[in-house]
């Protein structure tokens, strides 16, 4: 049976000043909010850089990643997605919660990647939809492209049989782990 209009579920943030705040989220393909369980260990892990952070969440999705760094007081963040009902969700989201400082960008992350930024990063989120090679192929837009500050953190998310990705020489693996179908990893970039 064919969906006429997607129906909506919900991503909770779980700290900082939005802390138990419920917010829409789109019911679409290939859309996977990260699980509460596997953002309280990243968040625990980037517990000591976030206020202040730039941050760039190259597949934004829910939103769940940007909101619980924005809610943790990062300064800012730019947010690409590709899913146009998806990104207009996560615009009225950051409206709803009076963010001024996140912009969401509709777009192909490949794409808006390939262009030199405006400004650098201090943590990345790369979260893409699985089994389609787009973790890797950011990681290489990210580096040659220079998207990140000195000792930007990176946090990647695959599916779980990826059980290895190529990183540039010069990421520093800090932390690994699995919770079922999902290896998530978190990166430090050296200039």
């Amino acid at each position: 049976m064919a969906k006429n209009q997607p129906s909506s579920g919900q991503v909770r943030i779980i700290a900082g000043q939005w802390r138990s705040r419920r917010l829409p989220i789109q019911d679409l393909e290939g859309l996977r909010p990260t699980t509460d369980r596997v953002r309280e260990t990243l968040f625990n892990w980037l517990a000591g850089d976030l206020v202040g952070a730039r941050v760039l969440d190259c597949f934004g999705g829910s939103g769940a990643l940007c909101l619980e760094a924005l809610s943790r007081y990062a300064k800012y963040a730019k947010v690409f997605e590709l899913q146009a009902s998806a990104a207009k969700q996560l615009q009225q989201n950051l409206v709803t919660l009076k963010c001024e400082h996140a912009d969401v960008i509709k777009g192909d992350t490949l794409a808006l990647l390939a262009t030199p930024p405006e400004d650098r990063f201090d943590i990345v989120f790369i979260d893409p939809p699985f089994r389609k090679g787009l973790a890797e192929q950011s990681i290489v837009l990210l580096d040659s492209h220079q998207w990140l500050n000195n000792n930007a953190q990176i946090y990647v998310e695959t599916e779980s049989e990826l059980a290895h990705i190529t990183v540039p020489n010069n990421w520093v693996q800090l932390k690994e782990k699995k919770a079922g179908q999902v290896i998530y990893r978190l990166y430090q970039y050296q200039a």
